[in-house]
Formats: structure tokens, sequence, C-alpha cells
């Protein structure tokens, strides 16, 4: 029987566009939702049209998972067989209280990205159990190394650097930008993703943040993302960023933005001491800001600079 399919993401973006060709290539049903992502709506949507394969990008599988956790789980889900995850980086921990939540559903991630016109690293089924973390092994006809940032040295297993690409389905350049094109891909093909991540012995990628988002503290690199997930751990913890802030003494130090659940009176100090509790000292949350909802694009990104931005704003009214 023909998959059902119900893209949850933009269709212009590389993510939602591999769906909308992948289903016309092998006769697949879609279910397009008209409205913004709704986790009710679409729990309900899956139950009426017997969705079986429905992709997602992080901050959509975060709703699903707490309205699991919170609500129960009030519909017949029993047709969904795959959940997929992808267009951003995804923390061990919400990965497992997926498996809690949805024991009988399938967990796949994929890593790839518009100048690699769609996913070359893709994770399914028994691997993603047994390779929590990882968004899974290389895809047939391409390369990938992992390289030292700073010297362009290729890197043994496991050990962390920039994520670099190689394939015919590379792109060619961006048009009418070859200064773009040169610092983006090298005179021999390799795509540089501005990615970090590493590869081990077995050939699983695990993407650790983009290179230009990790915080800079005491000489130490943290990814956003790892504080990120702890902090939605959190019981009265609805969303979280987290991004540098420049610090005179350390460099950078890392910065949160929270969404308290409804009804919560959480604070500033309940947030610094619930890190610092589970963290090395660099990686303490610094200053904790509560807004109404985390800045995102469609696919679902968070959008940091204009977290920066709101940053400098609270810091300047706190002096």
């Amino acid at each position: 029987m023909p998959a059902v399919v119900m893209p949850t993401v933009p269709l212009f973006h590389i993510y939602g566009f591999e769906y909308v060709l992948k289903t016309v290539a092998v006769g697949e049903t879609v279910v397009m939702q008209t409205k913004r992502f709704d986790a009710r709506q679409t729990l309900s949507a899956v139950e009426q049209f017997r969705v079986t394969n429905l992709p997602l990008a992080p901050p959509a599988l975060l709703a699903l998972v707490r309205i699991a956790e919170e609500e129960g789980l009030k519909w017949d889900l029993s047709s969904l067989l795959m959940v997929y995850s992808s267009g951003a980086p995804l923390g061990k921990e919400l990965i497992h209280r997926f498996s809690r939540c949805f024991p009988s559903v399938q967990f796949g991630q994929g890593y790839g990205m518009t100048e690699s016109t769609g996913g070359c690293f893709r994770l399914y089924g028994q691997e993603g159990t047994k390779n929590s973390g990882s968004v899974g092994r290389l895809v047939s006809g391409s390369e990938a190394k992992i390289v030292d940032p700073v010297t362009g040295v290729a890197l043994p297993p496991s050990s962390p650097g920039e994520i670099w690409i190689r394939g015919q389905q590379i792109m060619k350049g961006y048009v009418g930008d070859i200064e773009s094109t040169s610092t983006t891909i090298d005179h021999e093909g390799w795509l540089r993703t501005g990615d970090l991540g590493f590869i081990n012995d077995d050939g699983f990628l695990f993407v650790v943040d983009r290179l230009k988002e990790l915080i800079k503290c005491r000489g130490y690199q943290v990814p956003p993302v790892e504080l990120e997930d702890l902090l939605q751990i959190h019981p009265d913890i609805a969303e979280a960023a987290v991004i540098p802030y420049p610090d005179e003494e350390a460099g950078q130090v890392p910065v949160a933005f929270i969404v308290r659940k409804p009804g919560s009176n959480l604070n500033e100090k309940q947030i610094k001491d619930f890190v610092s509790e589970q963290v090395a000292p660099y990686k303490r949350i610094r200053h904790a800001f509560f807004i109404d909802s985390i800045p995102k694009n469609l696919s679902g990104k968070i959008l940091r600079r204009k977290l920066r931005e709101l940053a400098s704003v609270r810091m300047g009214s706190r002096l």
C-alpha cells in the first residue's frame, strides 16, 4: 500500500521540495495543511487521513512530544509508521523523549542543505535507535570528510571539525556571485558546509552546531544546541534558545531566551541554578530573558540574529 505523507515543512525549502519530488516519483498520497503548523491539528489529520509518514522540523517535533507528555495521546495514530526530522540540529534528549511517547513509530533524521540539493546523510529505523543523535550515513554517490576549520587538514574518525561534502549533487555555485562561490566550494569541488560535526568509526555523522554560532567562552567552545536541549527538559519551559553575548573577561558567555509554560512563575535564578547543577562552569547561563515566542524561519531554524539584537536591548536596559 502506498505511503500517505503529510509534509509539515515549507515546500519552497529544500527539505519540503525533496518530498514534493519523491511523492510524485513513487506515487504516494500527500496530505497538505493550509495553515501554520499546529500540533493538535497535525495529530488530528494523522488520525483522519491515516498518515503513515510525517516529516517535521525540530520545533514541531518538540511540540508533539510536549502534548504527548502533558495531555496524553487522544488520537488513533496506529497508521503512523515514520516520523522524520531535519532542517536544524536535534538533541539526544528530545529523541529519547519522542521514543518514549511514540514507541511504535520509527524515527529518522537526515542532513543536507540547499547547496547540496537535499540530504547527504540519512538515518532510518533500527540504525536510529543504536546511533541516537546521529543524522545517519553518507548516501550513495557522495563523499564527506571532517576538516580542521583553521588548517584545512582532514581529521580522523570521532574528531570534531567542519563538515565538507563532495558529489554530483553539489551546486555549481551562487548565480552571479563568484566570490561567495569560491569561499564555499574549493578547487576540488568540496562544499564547505559551515557546520561542526564528527563521523564515528562506523560512518555515522553527528552534527554539533553551526561553526559561526558556537559560543567561545574562556577558550572553550560551547554549542548552543547542547544548552537548549538541557533547558527544554525543565518542566516549566516551553521553548528555549541560547546565543553568545560579548563579555570583556570571558570573550563570550551563554545567554538564554525562555518561553515559560502557561501559569509558570519561573525566574532567572531558577534557570541559572538548574543549568549550573548539570554543566561545566564555562557552560553556565549568565543571563536569561523571558519572551513570548522564539523567532524562527519557516523551516524551524532559530533566528539567532534577532535574538542577539534583542539581547543588546535587554542588556542595555539593565545598565
